[in-house]
C-alpha cells in the first residue's frame, strides 16, 4: 500500500468513525426499563408473578446443583487463552506507534493548516481549472516551501492528471494535487536510508554540524537522552570551543541526560578536544560518541577546514568513522536551511539531516525540497520542545501526518 493510499484509508476511517455522544442518566436508564418490562410482560400480571417465583426458587438452589454443563470434548485453559490474546510486548509496540504518530500529527499541524488554507483561497479565486490555475498553483506551493522545482513537477503532473481524468470538480482537483505531491515525495524516497548507521560492534561516532541557532545542541541532548534510555554508553563531545556558552549548554544537557561529557577550554582546539573525546571512549568501551561542532558560517572556508581537522583525528583512531555526519537545520526558516543545506554539502561528507523545530513552523513542506532537490535522507526531526521529542524519520508518518487532513470528500 502506497503512502497516498494510506492517507486515504486513514481519511476514511476518521469519516466512519461519528464522535462518541454523551447520553444522561435519563436516557440510559430508560431503554433499560422498557427492555426489563416490555408492553406483553406488564399485561400479564400473573405470568410476570410466575416468573418471579420460579427465578427466587432458582437462586435459593445450592450451587453444586446449578453448575454449568462442560462438553467433555472441549479443553479450555484460561491461563493460556490469556496469553494468546494479550502479548505486553505487541501492546507496548501498538502504544508506542501511536504516541509517534499523535506526535506527527500534531507537529505538522502549522504547515498542514497554512497549506490548507493556501488550497482553499486559491479554489475560491477560480472557477475552472485553467493555465491561470495552474500558474497560480505553482506560485502557491513555491509559497508552502515546497521548493521551485518540486512545484514545477506537481503543477505539470497534475495539468497531464486533468487532461486524463477529465477532473473539474474542486475536491477532486484538490485530492488530485495531494496525490500527486505525495507520489513525488514517496518517489524520491524510494532508495532513501532513514535510520542512523549504528555500529552492531565497537563505537559509533556521530558528528553534528549547522549553522549557530538552529538546535543543534539540544538535538545532541535529546539523542543522548535517547540512547541512553535504550541501555546504550554514551559519551558527548564539546567541540564547538568558541561559541560563548556552547560548553556550558551541553554540559547542562549532559546532566538532564544523565551523559558525561569530555570538555576543553573556552577558545582551545575543537580537534583535541575530539581527540580526547574518542580516547575516552575506546578506553570505556562506549556504544555512541556524539560531537558537537562549531557554526559560524559566515567563515565558511575556516570551519569547513576546522571540520576537516576534526575528521582527520577521528580517522586517525577510527578508521570507518564518522559514521554519521548530520547536518541540523531549522525548519522555521524555510528555504534559508535549503541553503545552508546545499553549501554543507558541497564542502562536507553530510550523510543525513536533522530538521528541528518542525512542531514551531508552517514550513514543513521543506522535506520534499530537500528530497526533490538535495537528495539526503532526513534521519532525525524535532516534534516539541520536550527532552523526548526527538524522533526517528518516518516517511509514512509524515506523510500522514502532513496530507491526511487536506483530503476532500468527492461527490
Amino acid at each position: 500500500m502506497g503512502f497516498f493510499d494510506k492517507i486515504k484509508k486513514a481519511f476514511m476511517n476518521e469519516k466512519e468513525t461519528p464522535p462518541a455522544e454523551i447520553k444522561t442518566d435519563e436516557e440510559v436508564i430508560e431503554p433499560v426499563q422498557e427492555e426489563v418490562m416490555p408492553e406483553e410482560k406488564q399485561a400479564d400480571t400473573e405470568s410476570l408473578e410466575q416468573v418471579q417465583e420460579e427465578t427466587f426458587e432458582a437462586a435459593e438452589e445450592p450451587e453444586k446443583e446449578r453448575e454449568p454443563e462442560i462438553d467433555p470434548l472441549i479443553t479450555v485453559n484460561p491461563v493460556t487463552q490469556a496469553e494468546e490474546l494479550v502479548d505486553p510486548e505487541i501492546i507496548e509496540e501498538q502504544e508506542e506507534e501511536i504516541i509517534v504518530q499523535e506526535k506527527y500529527e500534531k507537529g505538522l499541524e502549522k504547515t498542514r493548516k497554512t497549506f490548507g488554507e493556501r488550497l482553499n483561497e486559491l479554489f475560491a479565486n477560480f472557477r475552472s481549472v485553467d493555465e491561470d490555475f495552474f500558474e497560480e498553483l505553482e506560485e502557491t506551493l513555491i509559497g508552502a516551501d515546497v521548493g521551485f522545482d518540486t512545484a514545477i513537477k506537481i503543477t505539470e503532473s497534475l495539468r497531464q492528471e486533468v487532461k486524463l481524468r477529465n477532473v473539474k470538480k474542486p475536491a477532486a482537483v484538490q485530492n488530485t494535487i495531494i496525490e500527486k505531491m505525495v507520489d513525488l515525495y514517496e518517489a524520491e524516497g524510494i532508495e532513501e536510508n532513514n535510520a542512523l548507521n549504528i555500529q552492531e560492534k565497537g563505537l559509533t561516532v556521530m558528528l553534528f554540524v549547522g549553522v549557530n541557532g538552529v538546535g543543534k545542541t539540544t538535538s545532541i541532548g535529546k539523542l543522548a537522552h535517547e540512547f541512553k534510555q535504550d541501555g546504550k554508553k554514551v559519551l558527548m563531545a564539546a567541540a564547538d570551543t568558541f561559541r560563548a556558552g556552547a560548553i556550558d549548554q551541553l554540559v547542562v544537557w549532559g546532566e538532564r541526560a544523565g551523559v558525561e561529557v569530555v570538555r576543553g577550554n573556552a577558545g582551545g582546539d575543537p580537534a583535541a578536544v575530539v581527540f580526547d573525546a574518542v580516547d575516552r571512549a575506546k578506553a570505556e568501551n562506549a556504544d555512541i560518541l556524539l560531537v558537537d561542532t562549531a557554526g559560524r558560517l559566515q567563515n565558511k572556508v575556516n570551519l569547513m577546514n576546522e571540520l576537516e581537522k576534526i575528521k582527520r583525528v577521528i580517522q586517525r583512531e577510527l578508521p570507518d568513522a564518522p559514521h554519521e555526519v548530520l547536518l541540523v537545520v531549522d525548519a522555521t526558516t524555510g528555504q534559508n536551511a535549503m541553503s545552508q543545506a546545499k553549501q554543507f554539502k558541497e564542502t562536507t561528507d553530510v550523510t543525513g539531516l536533522v530538521l528541528t523545530k518542525l512542531d514551531g513552523t508552517a514550513k514543513g513542506g521543506i522535506v520534499l525540497a530537500i528530497r526533490n532537490e538535495l537528495h539526503l535522507p532526513v534521519k532525525l526531526v524535532g516534534l516539541g520542545e520536550g527532552i523526548d521529542d526527538l524522533e526517528p524519520f518516518d516517511a509514512n508518518d509524515f506523510a500522514i501526518g502532513l496530507f491526511k487532513g487536506l483530503l476532500k470528500e468527492e461527490d
